[in-house]
């Protein structure tokens, strides 16, 4: 029975400018190691061959050497890889795809399908129809010409595409490089093989996004993922299983937090939270003293857990409690002075500055032991 894997958008080159410099090269480099899972994968899976639905690059302009790490990452599977250009890295006259063919850097087992055309893997029992953009973007649904596309009598059919399935995604990708939705049955394919969605998506029975197999958006669409594929004989439906190839999750958390079990709550589910991850936090709403500081702990704590932990405090208050300051001592001027901060966290213009002071001023005090009472120093 012939088996493949499906995988796209390895969008490798891809830079995470957001992150600290540590944290972006860990998570280019968790690129490369995808592929190589990739490779095992199909081993371990006795694959027939390997498909790559676009986007292997994410520019064209990526270094000699990260051409080459592409193809030796590849090396664990010496069957048949199905390479196809996407909108990121367009079969253009000069691409990428030109200069790894002048740097020798393409293996015989890698088929390029740099113009449409059917790649016949007799020995796999695979017809192979290729529809490579050659820019960047277009109008036309480049799939169309799979109906006019013969393959041999006995091979399954397989569309390898790069682009937008049109009606069924989100309005915002829903544009440019259109696929038909009912390409599959049109053009008498058994299986379309898609590239450009970033996560794990089945459009119908014979038409699926393998998604990008390491995540790199926080984005709830099942990333990370890559397909494998078995069809028992032509016209047969696929059966499709996909198989985990992240390394990082990426997890984003909005909370607004108003009373303290809403904070623990959270610490809860950080502290559960499968390792290594790429997390990111935004609070709003107030925390008191001793809140403040468990959430400074748990972060502390989780930082050295995952692979990185960003988190967006700004528009949470620090509000002390009456104990809070009692504790500290904090009466007269100093007392005025946390009153003063604590109302000013309400003006917009002065939110940040505000919090930053005050926290300063309690974790001062509280080192202190509360020494700062009425402007009296301890002795």
């Amino acid at each position: 029975m012939p088996r493949f894997l499906h995988t796209a958008d390895w969008q490798i080159g891809r830079y995470y400018s957001r992150f600290e410099n540590d944290d972006a090269v860990a998570l280019a480099e968790a690129r490369f190691t995808a592929i190589e899972r990739i490779a095992q994968l199909a081993v371990s899976e006795r694959c027939g061959a390997v498909l790559v639905a676009g986007d292997v690059f994410d520019a064209q302009t990526v270094s000699d050497r990260t051409i080459r790490r592409v193809f030796n990452a590849m090396a664990a599977f010496t069957g048949p890889w199905v390479m196809l250009p996407g909108n990121h890295d367009a079969a253009l006259a000069e691409s990428v795809w030109t200069r790894a063919r002048r740097l020798d850097a393409v293996p015989g087992n890698v088929h390029l399908a740099l113009e449409p055309s059917v790649l016949e893997l007799k020995e796999q029992g695979l017809a192979v129809l290729a529809a490579p953009l050659t820019q960047r973007h277009t109008h036309s649904d480049l799939t169309e010409s799979f109906g006019q596309m013969d393959s041999a009598d006995g091979l399954i059919r397989i569309g390898l595409a790069h682009g937008s399935v049109q009606g069924l995604l989100a309005d915002d990708i829903d544009s440019a490089n259109p696929i038909a939705p009912d390409r599959a049955e049109r053009a008498r394919l058994d299986y379309l093989a898609l590239g450009d969605w970033h996560g794990l998506k089945q459009i119908n029975s014979r038409t699926w996004y393998s998604g990008t197999p390491e995540p790199e958006r926080f984005r709830n669409n099942d990333a990370g993922k890559a397909l494998i594929v078995d069809i028992e004989q032509p016209g047969e439906e696929p059966v499709v299983t996909p198989h985990r190839i992240g390394q990082f999750d990426w997890v984003q958390w909005r909370e607004h937090l108003v009373i303290a079990t809403d904070l623990d709550e959270l610490l809860a589910r950080l502290a559960e939270l499968e390792a290594p991850a790429v997390v990111d936090l935004t609070l709003t709403g107030e925390v008191d003293l001793a809140g403040e500081q468990t959430l400074l702990h748990t972060l502390s704590v989780a930082e050295a857990k995952h692979r990185s932990v960003q988190c967006d405090r700004s528009g949470l208050s620090l509000q002390p409690t009456d104990d809070d300051i009692s504790e500290l001592n904090a009466d007269g001027y100093l007392g005025e002075v946390i009153a003063e901060l604590r109302e000013q966290q309400e003006r917009e213009d002065h939110a940040q500055v505000s919090r930053d002071a005050l926290a300063i001023l309690t974790s001062l005090l509280r080192e202190r032991g509360g020494a700062g009472t009425t402007g009296e120093a301890s002795s």
